[in-house]
């Protein structure tokens, strides 16, 4: 079996040593460069490889492909396996069918770190043998080769989605959904919600799908739609008598007969996105039989997600706040949205077909000044222009954070909640937040 593998990241040379180890003739052909700590493994393990091109001779010939989620389908070396009918997978799907381990897969357009990263510390806290994956950490096909966990809690993105067939996580989250990536569905919002569903479509009445019912997206689904998954909804104005809520300030949550209640003063993670992050991740934690002293303590000293509303420092009392994991509008809604002092927006980047205007009453009433990161900031100008006092624009993070200090005064919040990709300035998200906090320190 020829197994071909797009793309040499992560996920790519993970799947390049399960599948060597499982005994595919492995090659992985990236067209841009390859890392160098990556290609040594390619090397050590001898497995074939190409950089910088896509040699059509020695990709049509395979029995199977691995697709990085990053490629496109609509790439031209994508389309011609289409058209020869080679089946073209995402990494999940190549690598479930390895392990016999409880999948906990997490898929939403915000929220989905947080909750994977709280539901992996409430299982690990109670001693479980289980790994981390999917679109953080190790790829979860490496994981698979070297490892023996008894379940994964993995993060899953709509990418990762359009690759999988037969995957099917025994308990699956959806955190919420709101318009995002539309560039890669054709600017059709429903393709987008089509792709997040895909992670119950294999689910059976043993399984269960955990999700926000508060979400306009979700309950829309559900009316003409159908998942053979048990349902858990979770939410802060409802009240369930099989799903969890927010009720006189406490948690509650109601699985298989058995309640669980915290105070809400009592959880780590502040505001209310947060909290329907942790009803998510503490119904994972009933469902695998978790203790409740186990659960609430963990619960109570989780310390959060980096680049997720990350508190950098306090200087002459104005608080930096590094969210640059915001790649959304809907993310920098929740972010500002928890903002209780007059605040310094920094945004911009790549954007992805946003709509600010569903930011605006939240503008009005936190943002005092907001600096433009961008290389395009004309959308962002055009739609918030008449409503802040200052509006500056600036091409580097440095300057950003230093106009941030120069238009705060004691008291304020400077955010940095870019609702855009990261691209056009930056490596990534991280290389931008880490910037953002070195900047702050160098101030």
């Amino acid at each position: 079996m020829r197994l071909v593998i797009l793309g040499a990241g992560e996920s790519g040379i993970g799947t390049a040593i399960l599948g060597k180890k499982k005994g595919y003739d492995v090659f992985v052909s990236d067209f841009g460069k390859i890392k160098g700590n990556y290609k040594e493994v390619l090397i050590i393990n001898e497995i074939a490889w190409e950089e910088e091109k896509h040699t059509e001779d020695l990709i049509l010939n395979a029995d199977v492909v691995m697709k990085s989620p990053g490629i496109p389908d609509k790439s031209p070396i994508v389309k011609k396996l289409s058209a020869k009918e080679i089946p073209v997978l995402s990494e999940i799907e190549f690598a479930a069918p390895f392990t016999d381990a409880t999948i906990i897969g997490i898929t939403g357009s915000n929220g989905k770190t947080t909750t994977t990263m709280l539901t992996y510390h409430l299982l690990k806290s109670a001693g479980l043998n289980v790994g981390l994956g999917g679109n953080i950490g190790k790829s979860f096909a490496w994981q698979v080769a070297d490892n023996k966990y008894d379940s994964y809690v993995l993060e899953l993105s709509s990418f990762q989605l359009d690759g999988i067939f037969k995957f099917k996580p025994h308990i699956a989250i959806i955190t919420n959904i709101s318009p995002d990536h539309l560039d890669r569905y054709d600017y059709k919002y429903e393709n987008y919600i089509a792709s997040k569903f895909r992670i119950t479509m294999n689910q059976t009445e043993e399984d269960y799908l955990i999700y926000d019912a508060d979400d306009e997206a979700i309950t829309e689904w559900f009316k003409t739609h159908t998942t053979k998954a048990k349902l858990i909804p979770f939410s802060l104005t409802k009240t369930f008598s099989e799903g969890a809520y927010i009720k006189n300030n406490k948690m509650e949550i109601s699985i298989n007969q058995e309640e669980f209640t915290m105070d809400t003063a009592h959880i780590a993670l502040e505001g209310k996105h947060n909290m329907k992050n942790a009803m998510a991740a503490t119904s994972v934690a009933k469902l695998m039989q978790i203790r409740k002293s186990t659960i609430r303590e963990s619960l109570s000293n989780f310390q959060g997600v980096e680049h997720r509303l990350e508190k950098v420092l306090k200087i002459q009392n104005v608080q930096y706040i590094n969210d640059s994991k915001a790649t959304n509008v809907n993310a920098t809604f929740f972010a500002l949205d928890s903002m209780n002092t007059p605040t310094v927006w920094i945004v911009g980047g790549v954007d992805k077909g946003n709509d600010y205007n569903e930011l605006m009453s939240l503008v009005r009433e936190k943002v005092k000044a907001i600096i433009c990161l961008g290389v395009d900031n004309k959308k962002i100008i055009d739609v918030f222009g008449n409503v802040v006092d200052m509006m500056v624009e600036v091409s580097t993070m440095n300057d950003a954070v230093r106009m941030a200090q120069r238009l705060s005064e004691k008291g304020d919040t400077v955010l940095l909640s870019p609702a855009c990709a990261s691209f056009d300035l930056f490596e990534n998200y991280e290389d931008r937040g880490n910037q953002f906090k070195q900047a702050v320190k160098n101030l």
